[in-house]
């Protein structure tokens, strides 16, 4: 039996995963990324690199995606927490253009599972948050691309009211606010790095 507890989501593949944890007065263990665990949720994959990113409070990152060498992605945070959010770019998904957005934390210990061909972006929602994540293939600059995050089609609901959070202030990079609209992108021809949007 597996030690992950799995909660769906409306978007078939893209799974909130709560991992066993073991806890005593000396602190606390678990497992992440236990083969065997996984296999038994349906997410047989192999992590071939893992990411550590520290931000500070109001940083926003994404959308991203490769169009060439996707990555699935599991998303956990060591310190602090995010909000976390995946949009489903599978041509032929029901789901095609749907988000949804889930707060990881250290404290609830939450991850969550995004298969290859979704764009990904975050929220840091805590001063020093460090959000890990592991990855089915390795970054690529030069097929790394996305969707602007207040894309007006998507309508990402990031929450900054709940959060206490000034939409002025965020921290945004450059390359991040001049990403593509949702509308730029042909489904029939998105994940074709060949040709052009």
């Amino acid at each position: 039996m597996s030690k992950f507890k799995v909660i769906t989501t409306p978007i078939k593949g893209l799974l909130i995963i709560e991992p066993t944890v073991h806890s005593d007065k000396h602190g606390f263990f678990m497992n992440t990324d236990s083969k065997q665990d996984l296999l038994e949720i349906d997410v047989d994959v192999e992590f071939i690199q893992q990411s550590s990113i520290k931000m500070a409070r109001g940083v926003l990152k994404g959308l991203h995606f490769q169009r060439e060498h996707t990555q699935g992605r599991l998303v956990s945070v060591a310190s602090g927490a995010v909000l976390d959010v995946a949009v489903d770019l599978r041509p032929d998904s029901k789901t095609y253009g749907a988000s949804w957005s889930e707060e990881i934390s250290a404290d609830n210990q939450r991850m969550l599972w995004i298969p290859e061909q979704f764009a990904h972006g975050f929220l840091s929602l805590e001063g020093s948050t460090e959000i890990i994540i592991k990855s089915t293939n390795h970054d690529d600059s030069k097929s790394l691309t996305g969707i602007v995050w207040n894309d007006h089609i998507i309508s990402i609901n990031w929450q900054f009211e709940r959060y206490d959070i000034d939409e002025k202030y965020l921290n945004v990079s450059d390359r991040d606010k001049h990403l593509p609209i949702f509308r730029s992108w042909n489904p029939k021809t998105l994940w074709n790095s060949e040709i052009d949007i």
